[in-house]
């Protein structure tokens, strides 16, 4: 481009101007890139500044030239660079650059490793390893390098997570240390590759690529050569041991022998059998971690495509002094609402105080008692209740032994969790239990006295309660056991025998697509097909079924056993396994007294006798009495504790849902039992519009009730160990070693801490208060 002074003239844009005659005007010329300016023309001569002095019209002629291009090429066989003075050129990489014309340009050929110069093509250059070229025009030259054909040489890397060494015959190579040697062309080299403890090799690449994960790599050498070697980390298997008890892991192929050799690396994809030995006076507790799903088989096989953890449970094989587990549920009552008042009675009766998370105001130096959303009094019955955080209701002490219906079903249950976000998506506020239990009181289908829903934050105490607060604490409980999921009393038992309700948030037979008996297997098929003796006591009292003799196929239909269709079976292929208990000449009381008392006994709650605990659902006209069904409680616990069964057994009572009784701790987070969601909710139920994590059977329900008796049961032992009551399941596989019925039980403890077997504390047992039955029984009014 040319520019002028004054300004005026900015050509290639404007390259005409006018000015004033007489204007001295001074015309400068820039060339751009790959150019020169070769000189004026016209009005002006040379390569300086331009002035003109104008008096008429001028005609100035700037003259532009191309700058002249030096390019350089290799050739031949072997290897090397060249390099220009002055810089521009550095081939191979930059092997072309523009310079002034009439520049010297020196070129210097530089050889590749066992290579040699060989010469210049083009550009007046000689054979030295320089060249000088000078530019007048663009020039080409050409290096050629030639390789030495005497010594190539062959060089080795090591790639990849792991770690290993390369050596070669003939030898030179001895990769880690020396990974590069020149042999005489045409050699035939072998490479071996040999990978260090938990490392496996890959495979071979460069020049041996062809010869994939072989051992071995053979390279015939005519020139330079690259190889490379890849080593990967080969997967560790690593077991630990764990329980009360003793034992060994072993692993086919070998490596692990725990516990002596608990991890070992395996080459990937290597199938690994584990095997489980127990030690002297123990049993094999159950597989976790990566064997899991094993549950309590003698061994779990594992394919390594990854590093994996297992664990292996051993127990104290005096849990095999445990001959006898029975089982009792009892109906609908909440952990505070039974026990809450735990510590009150300690300290009343002189047991050591210890942590127990009860009702806050029974704590050591006082708490403050917690309290429930109630009903905005501006809408009385029979207007439905409208939660009112600024009017609490309470915890208080019952005195009536006798209360109402709370309900606990699917939609109760999660509005209990968090009234305004019942589907989860917030955390437990446990803000919903006054709300529904004045919903059910003012409800059509089942009037009640109590419409401002008090009742469910009452508790009893060690006085009403006076044989299970003894029984709890001389013998083994827990502030950390629910029931398995938030709903009511049908596929909470079904959880209790089967560890799953497949699906149903509703007792079978509700809707219509709970219709179907479930197919899952119990653990009475398990024992059955174990060879463990087992039988389901039922109390046919008030109930349909008539004797004595009483018919097996009526009697089924007073357990839940009766809802799997195995359960069904009973009646035809297992008479024998249903029993009569709490009548005359029950089977109960004369398995005891005739030593055929099986190894697992269910005892089902005895609800047409109105003994169960339940709070009064059927009529206010006969309301149930805790009480009562206290002393029914006792009365099977007593005779246990009388026989001659005493000394090998365990007796374990709960309660099947907490009832709608309100628990001031949260549900707890649980695994699926089989992957199945709710398939039975109807049109508007919770978790119908929309969803959140208690939408499935992924949480436990609420708190309730434990007692654990036996010989040799933990003196005044409090468990804080999260669990649901499918525990009871997973105790009895791990007595019998049997497998998991599924993932539910499966991730349970196995009860085996409410336990000393070293030190039993009452092989003679104490003796207990009898139950008082003298407390009021009313539903009219409160407390």
């Amino acid at each position: 481009m040319v520019s002028s002074n004054p300004a005026g003239i900015n050509c290639g844009q404007a390259c005409s101007a006018s000015f004033a005659s007489g204007t001295q005007v001074t015309l400068s010329a820039f060339p751009t890139a790959n150019s020169f300016f070769a000189g004026w023309s016209g009005a002006c001569n040379g390569t300086g500044v331009c002035k003109v002095t104008l008096t008429q019209n001028t005609t100035v002629m700037a003259n532009f030239s191309t700058s002249p291009t030096l390019t350089v090429a290799l050739s031949g066989t072997g290897s090397g660079s060249v390099s220009s003075n002055p810089s521009g050129i550095n081939c191979g990489t930059t092997c072309s650059a523009t310079f002034s014309p009439g520049t010297m340009v020196t070129l210097t050929a530089t050889a590749g490793a066992n290579s040699s110069f060989s010469g210049w093509a083009g550009g007046g250059c000689a054979s030295s390893p320089t060249c000088v070229v000078t530019l007048s025009a663009s020039e080409k030259v050409t290096a050629t390098f030639a390789a030495n054909q005497s010594a190539p040489v062959l060089s080795v890397s090591l790639a990849g997570t792991g770690k290993g060494t390369v050596t070669s015959s003939p030898s030179g190579i001895n990769c880690g240390t020396t990974c590069s040697a020149t042999f005489i062309s045409g050699t035939q080299v072998t490479l071996t590759e040999t990978a260090v403890a938990n490392s496996y090799f890959t495979g071979w690449g460069g020049a041996c690529s062809a010869s994939g994960v072989n051992s071995t790599c053979t390279v015939t050498l005519t020139a330079n050569q690259q190889v490379i070697a890849n080593f990967g980390t080969e997967p560790v298997l690593g077991v630990s041991l764990g329980g009360t008890g003793t034992g060994t892991v072993t692993s086919t192929p070998a490596g692990i022998n725990c516990g002596t050799t608990c991890n070992a690396s395996f080459p990937p994809q290597t199938q690994v059998t584990l095997t489980e030995t127990p030690g002297a006076n123990s049993l094999f507790g159950g597989w976790g971690g990566a064997c899991s799903s094993s549950g309590t088989n003698s061994t779990c096989t594992l394919t390594l495509s990854a590093s994996q953890q297992v664990s292996a449970t051993f127990n104290g094989a005096n849990i095999s002094l445990v001959n006898h587990i029975i089982f009792m549920s009892q109906e609908n009552r909440s952990f505070d609402s039974y026990l809450g008042a735990m510590r009150e009675y300690w300290a009343e009766n002189g047991y050591p105080d210890q942590p127990f998370d009860g009702l806050p105001q029974f704590n050591p130096g006082g708490g403050q008692p917690p309290t429930n959303p109630g009903c905005n009094p501006s809408n009385p019955p029979p207007d439905n209740c409208v939660f009112d955080p600024d009017n609490p209701v309470t915890s208080f002490h019952l005195i009536t032994q006798c209360v109402e219906d709370m309900t606990a079903s699917w939609n109760q249950g999660h509005m209990d969790w968090n009234y305004l976000y019942p589907e989860g998506q917030q955390p437990a506020t446990l803000n919903g239990f006054v709300w529904n239990a004045a919903e059910e009181a003012r409800s059509t289908r089942a009037p009640r006295n109590d419409k401002y829903g008090l009742r469910t934050m009452g508790y009893y105490d060690g006085g009403d309660l006076n044989y299970y607060y003894f029984m709890a604490s001389n013998f083994a409980t827990s502030d950390r056991w629910f029931n398995p999921i938030m709903s009511r009393t049908g596929p909470n038992r079904t959880y209790m025998i089967g560890a799953t309700s497949q699906g149903y948030a509703y007792p079978v037979g509700t809707h219509a697509n709970d219709k179907a008996s479930l197919t899952a297997p119990t653990i009475f098929q398990e024992l059955q097909a174990a060879g463990i003796s087992w039988k389901i006591y039922v109390n046919p009292t008030s109930s349909s079924c008539t004797g004595p003799p009483y018919d097996p196929a009526c009697l089924i239909h007073l357990s839940h056993v009766a809802n799997f269709v195995w359960g069904q079976s009973i009646p035809t292929v297992y008479p024998h396994n249903l029993g009569t208990i709490g009548v005359v000449n029950s089977d109960f009381d004369n398995d005891l007294a005739n030593g055929t008392l099986p190894q697992v006994a269910e005892i089902e709650n005895a609800a047409d006798a109105g003994l169960d605990e339940h709070p009064s659902a059927s009529s206010d006209l006969y309301p149930v009495n805790i009480q009562l069904g206290a002393r029914y409680v006792s009365s099977i616990v007593n005779a246990l504790m009388a026989s001659a069964y005493w000394k090998d057994s365990a007796f374990v009572l709960t309660y099947d849902e907490n009832g709608g009784a309100f628990d001031h701790v949260s549900p707890q987070p649980e695994v699926s039992p089989d992957g199945i969601k709710p398939v039975d909710l109807a049109p508007g139920d919770i978790c119908t519009q929309t969803t959140g994590p208690t939408c499935d059977f992924v949480y436990t329900g609420y708190r309730v009730p434990l007692i654990v008796v036996s010989p040799y049961a933990r003196k005044n032992y409090v468990s804080h160990t999260v669990a649901d009551y499918t525990a009871i399941l997973k105790f009895i596989e791990t007595r019998f070693n049997l497998p998991p019925l599924n993932h539910r039980d499966a991730a349970q403890m196995d009860m085996t801490e409410f336990f000393d077997f070293d030190n039993p504390a009452w092989m003679t047992p104490p003796t207990p208060p009898a139950q008082n039955t003298s407390g009021p029984c009313y539903l009219d009014h409160l407390p």
